[in-house]
């Protein structure tokens, strides 16, 4: 008896690991096409799940955000910022699907109950930056022909455009918000596919579009995923909150077995947790997955590792998001 009831918990165990997606694919690159495809058959098969759109790119691509959960409290993860990272993208929509069947189902995932999510709800962003995806996935059949030599100018006259990272009119998503935006002097004064920081912080569509969302939810917690580097960065002018900022980053950091970075003594912002945390005093984190690719997208291969290292992050803010202290 003693030796069934174990194999009943190892099945249970192997069972509650294994990928329980059935509509994200992790063995293509995860386009702008697809994730729309998917939203529209997990919204059907879960109730719990809320699509809502909350703007448009500059090529006039939707941007998405889906709320999963009942909880007055919110989180917010945002993946592809950068056009070459729609890994992220693939992962958040994977996190997405597996976390609404366990929560349809009642179920836990690892020591974590799903009924997290009736107190606290998570609103997934996967894909912040369609256009510059779609650019770095190289279709550029599907902009208009007229921007075509734009693109390869911006590209620096290269016409395969996988290192490609900034948005469809080549300003760089993370470097558009405003918490300390005057201070970046180091990329290029011009539209480019890195680095260009826009001529106001605000100016891109997107980043207007997620910070428009972030005050209406008013999250307890965010986080940006990013590729690559396997590191997390947390800190920027936390003030007062450096100590409980830490722990939350610390617990994650145990949880992934990324380490957390050392900002420079003077570091400068522009980016979308950098105003976050300046901004709303909460908690706030970039969480760089895959191990550095150099100026490219990170390999399929690798995403079987990064899922395992991050599939609880998601419920386990949740969690700390509960617990936080009433906002004053």
């Amino acid at each position: 008896m003693k030796k069934l009831l174990c194999i009943l918990m190892v099945l249970l165990f192997q069972l509650e690991n294994v990928s329980l997606a059935k509509v994200v694919e992790t063995n293509r690159p995860y386009t702008y096409e697809k994730m729309k495809d998917d939203l529209e058959k997990l919204n059907h098969q879960y109730p719990a799940v809320k699509v809502k759109k909350i703007g448009e790119t500059h090529f006039g691509r939707d941007i998405y955000a889906i709320r999963l959960g009942k909880g007055k409290k919110n989180i917010v993860l945002i993946g592809a910022h950068h056009g070459r990272e729609w890994i992220t993208s693939m992962l958040l929509m994977k996190k997405l699907e597996v976390y609404a069947d366990l929560y349809q189902s009642k179920s836990e995932f690892g020591s974590i109950s799903t009924d997290i999510l009736n107190d606290v709800s998570i609103w997934f962003i996967p894909m912040l930056n369609p256009d510059g995806v779609t650019i770095q996935q190289n279709k550029l059949n599907l902009f208009p022909e007229k921007h075509m030599k734009q693109l390869v100018s911006m590209n620096d006259g290269i016409e395969n455009f996988e290192r490609w990272k900034a948005n469809g009119i080549g300003i760089d998503l993370n470097r558009q918000y405003p918490a300390g935006w005057k201070e970046l002097t180091d990329g290029p004064p011009f539209p480019f596919f890195q680095f260009y920081k826009g001529k106001r912080p605000l100016a891109a569509k997107e980043v207007k579009a997620v910070t428009k969302f972030i005050r209406d939810i008013h999250p307890e917690i965010a986080v940006a995923y990013h590729s690559a580097g396997r590191e997390i960065f947390w800190n920027y002018k936390n003030g007062k909150r450096l100590k409980r900022d830490k722990r939350i980053a610390k617990r994650i950091s145990t949880l992934t077995g990324y380490p957390l970075a050392k900002p420079p003594k003077h570091a400068t912002g522009g980016g979308f947790t950098d105003w976050f945390i300046t901004n709303y005093h909460r908690p706030a984190m970039t969480i760089e997955v895959s191990p550095l690719v150099g100026e490219t997208s990170p390999p399929l291969s690798v995403f079987k590792t990064e899922w395992e290292r991050n599939k609880y992050v998601g419920l386990t803010l949740a969690e700390e998001a509960k617990s936080l202290k009433k906002r004053k």
